[in-house]
C-alpha cells in the first residue's frame, strides 16, 4: 500500500510569469505552487531593508501573513531580493538598485554611474557579483539561502543592453570570457544564481517537512 504524502504548498512572492515559471522549475515537482497573480488586490510593499537578506525576509513575512486576509493562518511564502554588488564601492549599488543615484534611474544611467565610479580603477579591483537571497517563511521557520555570479565590471560602455537588466551588460564572466548578457542559455544555466538559491531552499523545506511528519 502506497501513502501519498501531501505536497507542501508555497506562495512565491512575484507577479512576474517568467520568473515564476523559472522558480517552479528550480524548486521541482514536490511542491504545490501559487503566486501573487492568483490573488486579487495584492498590495505592494516598501522594501526598506539595508540588505538583500532583510528585504527578502520583509517580503516573505508580509505576504505570508497578509495574503490569507481574515484567517488566522500563515501562508508559507518564498521571496527573494538581489542585485549587483561592486567590491571597490563597498557593495554598491546593492539594495539601492534602481535608486542608486537617489532617484529612479534608467538602464543607461545605471550603466553610466557604475562606469564613472570605477573610472581609472584597475581591472583586478573591478570585481563584482550579481547576488540573490531567497527567504522562506511559514510563521515558525525562517530559511535563507543565497547564490551569486562573480565577475568583473567592464571598462567600456556597451553598445546595447537588455531592457531592465543594465548590469548584465557590464559584468564580464571570466569562466566563459564574455559578458553576462552574451551567455548562451546553456552557459547561463551552469551559473544561474537563482537556480542555486531555490534548489537549496527546496531541499531544506522538504527536509524540514519530512522531519515534522
Amino acid at each position: 500500500m502506497f501513502i501519498r504524502l501531501k505536497m507542501p504548498k508555497i506562495l512565491i512572492a512575484t507577479k512576474n510569469p517568467g520568473k515564476l515559471r523559472e522558480i517552479k522549475e528550480f524548486l521541482g515537482s514536490e511542491f504545490e505552487i501559487t503566486s501573487l497573480k492568483d490573488f486579487d488586490n495584492v498590495p505592494e510593499i516598501e522594501e526598506n531593508g539595508a540588505t538583500f537578506e532583510e528585504n527578502s525576509l520583509i517580503k516573505a513575512k508580509f505576504y505570508a501573513e497578509g495574503i490569507p486576509s481574515g484567517f488566522s493562518v500563515v501562508f508559507p511564502t518564498i521571496a527573494d531580493d538581489g542585485g549587483l554588488e561592486i567590491d571597490f564601492l563597498n557593495g554598491e549599488p546593492g539594495v539601492k538598485s534602481r535608486r542608486w543615484p537617489g532617484y529612479e534611474a534608467t538602464d543607461e544611467e545605471l550603466i553610466d554611474i557604475a562606469l564613472e565610479k570605477l573610472k581609472g580603477v584597475p581591472w583586478e579591483k573591478r570585481t563584482a557579483r550579481l547576488r540573490t537571497v531567497g527567504t522562506y517563511y511559514d510563521g515558525k521557520r525562517t530559511l535563507q539561502e543565497e547564490g551569486s555570479i562573480k565577475g568583473y565590471i567592464t571598462e567600456e560602455k556597451p553598445k546595447k543592453w537588455e531592457n531592465g537588466y543594465p548590469f548584465r551588460a557590464i559584468l564580464w564572466i571570466p569562466k566563459f570570457k564574455k559578458l553576462f548578457q552574451d551567455l548562451t542559455e546553456e552557459e547561463h544555466t551552469q551559473i544561474n544564481h537563482r537556480k542555486i538559491v531555490y534548489q537549496k531552499l527546496g531541499g531544506e523545506i522538504l527536509k524540514n517537512s519530512q522531519n515534522n511528519n
